[in-house]
């Protein structure tokens, strides 16, 4: 392995974190050091034999420290290839030293900018010129010149060096990756902010990193990849830490993701179930359990294999609803139009996220076999709703950007004689938050139960009418659930008159948008709906308003709509 001993090395850092610790390592085996500005005061008053940058360049620094480093004797002295004979003459000629060793980060541009009230001015003389010279210049010739821009590196860079002498080829190949990577992204941030400020235009720069290759994409035949975006925070979900099972799929990470935008619309403790982009269940309770065993039941086929999401702790109680011996575990299937429950040992899911675990929870996770297939990661909620700041989707040479849609209502306003109670809002708001995350266009029907409970009974997701979506599938799947919530609690009276007083009484329809016509509040009286919440904005508003008038429903406008495509 080529190892490369170092004989004279240059100090110029802006983050001086750890810097005099090597300096000190530095000294010790007898390595030259030289220096500019802040950096060479701080190792010179810890009495590191540091030499001024002007000892090497004979020239003195110019025009407020603008002019440092950009001489030929700094890098001649990197850029050399030490193989070249004519490199090797031309520099003895010119009094060129080699330089071995460049410790180089840069003036912080980033933090600069990242203050609102920060001038042009400050911003523009924030932007360095030659440490990112020097940083190019050592990583180009990484051959023979070792270069470190992280100080996370320091330490390895001392045990390589105590190891071996000198640092082998293949850590400077790495730090000269990351030295490129580091002045990209540099560069590419001066550029975005100066477009805006200067240009007035908008421009967005991506910095992806750590590239994982999945077993495939969204099918089998395609590839896929997961990166990391350099700028998220740890807990994330690229970067949820990964309790127990096995590595996560493209269709989880999509699934994973639909689950944790749906949870975090809520502050109660919540539970959401989805299937393929789609919250099938979402329930409030008074814990993770109490709201999973309620939002499993709004669509209990769909929640077998599904991904669960919760904002709270995911305890032993929440464990034992899918793996408890005492539990009566249902598997469904569909004959003669109705839910038939089949016993089964166990509930199957595809993946978990949680903010936490309790300990008896995390040692049954992590120690049982019946976990090993089930994906259990750990999310951080405050950093999962930081991240939410813009979504980019890829089209034939291009990219749509938007920003999140994070703003529920723009107003909300009752517009019909109906009016809804404290309770009956609270439900609306809960179920606008649910159809808000299903797929366009989307009806989602939302009830309070008799234990206080905001849950999902029955949703129509991607048709391309509403009033399909609520009567051949919101409302067929509400009452599917009612026939079998009326049977297996063996509740007294006909179950006609059952849905009816749920539906009439404790339940609230959600649009994703608009109602064009009056035909969706008509269809929805046919089976009872009395309480409806929709953006509003139709040219045809005061038809739907009149509808609802005739039919005694209550409507609440919530201005924003919700597309989700």
């Amino acid at each position: 392995m080529n190892f490369t001993a170092i004989k004279r090395a240059i100090i110029s850092v802006s983050d001086k974190k750890n810097i005099e610790d090597l300096a000190k390592y530095l000294e010790d085996k007898g390595i030259e050091i030289f220096s500019t500005g802040g950096t060479y005061k701080i190792l010179k008053s810890e009495g590191i034999p540091v030499k001024d940058i002007t000892e090497l360049t004979g020239f003195p620094e110019m025009m407020d420290g603008r002019i440092k480093t950009l001489n030929p004797k700094v890098h001649g002295g990197i850029l050399a290839v030490r193989e070249n004979d004519t490199h090797m003459s031309e520099a003895l000629q010119n009094g060129v030293e080699m330089i071995d060793l460049v410790v180089v980060n840069l003036y912080p541009f980033e933090k600069t900018i990242s203050d609102p009230d920060v001038t042009l001015e400050d911003a523009i003389e924030n932007i360095d010129i030659g440490g990112p010279t020097m940083l190019r210049s050592s990583a180009k010739n990484y051959n023979y010149v070792t270069v470190i821009t992280d100080p996370a590196d320091y330490d390895r860079f001392i045990e390589e060096y105590d190891k071996y002498g000198g640092t082998s080829l293949d850590l400077r190949e790495e730090l000269a990756l990351k030295v490129f990577s580091r002045t990209a992204e540099y560069d590419s941030i001066i550029s975005e902010y100066l477009e805006n400020r200067l240009a007035k235009k908008f421009k967005k720069n991506l910095f992806l990193e750590q590239g994982k290759e999945l077993r495939y994409g969204e099918n089998s035949h395609q590839k896929g990849f997961l990166y990391k975006d350099k700028h998220s925070q740890e807990g994330t979900l690229a970067t949820a830490k990964l309790i127990a099972g096995k590595e996560m799929s493209y269709n989880n990470y999509m699934d994973a993701q639909a689950a944790l935008d749906t949870v975090l619309e809520f502050d109660d403790p919540a539970a959401v179930v989805v299937k393929h982009m789609n919250p099938c269940g979402a329930a409030t309770g008074k814990d993770s359990r109490e709201a999973l065993e309620v939002a499993w039941f709004a669509d209990p086929i769909s929640a077998m294999g599904s991904v669960l999401a919760f904002n709270s702790e995911f305890n032993m109680q929440t464990l034992r609803f899918l793996r408890g011996k005492e539990v009566k575990h249902l598997s469904f299937r569909v004959e003669n139009n109705k839910l038939i429950p089949e016993e089964i040992k166990r509930k199957f899911v595809e993946v978990i996220l949680a903010p936490s675990f309790s300990d008896e929870a995390m040692e049954y996770i992590t120690t049982n076999k019946s976990f090993q297939s089930v994906r259990v990661l750990k999310i951080d909620i405050g950093a999962s709703k930081k991240a939410k700041d813009f979504q980019i989707k890829r089209i034939d040479g291009g990219y749509l950007y938007q920003t999140t849609d994070n703003e529920l209502t723009s107003r909300y306003d009752c517009v019909t004689k109906k009016k809804f109670d404290n309770k009956m809002e609270e439900l609306a708001e809960f179920s606008y938050k649910c159809c808000k995350h299903v797929k366009s266009n989307a009806i989602v029907l939302c009830r309070s139960t008799d234990d206080g409970q905001y849950t999902i009974l029955g949703m129509g997701a991607g048709q391309p009418n509403r009033v399909d979506s609520f009567r051949k599938l919101a409302i067929t799947k509400a009452r599917e659930n009612l026939e079998y919530e009326f049977t297996s609690k063996n509740i007294k009276g006909s179950f006609d008159d059952y849905f009816k007083k749920v539906i009439s009484e404790q339940t609230v329809m959600a649009s994703d948008a608009f109602f064009p016509y009056d035909d969706s509040v008509r269809t929805a009286a046919e089976y009872g709906i009395k309480y409806i919440i929709q953006p509003g904005g139709s040219m045809n508003d005061a038809d739907s308003i009149k509808a609802c008038d005739e039919l005694d429903i209550g409507m609440i406008f919530a201005g924003n709509r919700h597309f989700r495509h």
